[in-house]
């Protein structure tokens, strides 16, 4: 699967060391060197910036042409360089959270999830724990509505509660 990821997966899996969750969800993540470049900011948290300093073997950072189809003056350079990358290499899946570039990959007809998608992906993998998951996310400066939140855990219990499949 090739999947390209903006800054804020990285950073809050970072922050919640859970990055061990993407090789296993995606094998390779890929990201433009806008969002490499956002990850290294003096202002990011020291965490991620000593784990981007030498990026682990399953993330690779690519040069993205500033050439494109449609205007993405609207976006931050990194969301702009995601949907690029995407788009040129035919990316499976693009991780991105902002509301504004979500909706210009859709209208680009990318397949968009967020870092709550990836977590739950991972909880429906076992990989982890959703609800303590959620709740530190949820301690840090990360914003989700409510009801997306309620709806995460309901679908979460709800899958822990069938009983496993059969194993004849």
């Amino acid at each position: 699967m090739l999947v390209i990821a903006d800054a804020s997966q990285l950073h809050y899996l970072i922050l919640l060391e859970s990055t061990d969750i993407l090789p296993v969800l995606f094998g390779r993540i890929v990201i433009p060197r806008a969002v490499a470049e956002e990850l290294q900011h003096r202002q990011t948290p020291t965490v991620v910036r000593v784990l981007m300093a030498t990026p682990p073997a399953w993330l690779s950072i690519q040069d993205v042409s500033t050439a494109s189809e449609g205007n993405l003056a609207h976006l931050d350079p990194g969301e702009q360089e995601v949907i690029r990358l995407a788009q040129a290499v035919h990316a499976d899946l693009a991780l991105m959270d902002e509301w504004e570039g979500r909706r210009e990959a859709g209208r680009r007809a990318l397949t968009v999830t967020g870092v709550l998608g990836v977590l739950e992906r991972a909880a429906q993998h076992e990989l982890l724990d959703l609800p303590s998951t959620l709740t530190r996310i949820l301690a840090s400066n990360f914003y989700a509505p409510a009801n997306l939140i309620r709806d995460m855990l309901a679908r979460d219990a709800r899958r822990k509660s069938r009983p496993p499949p059969d194993s004849r």
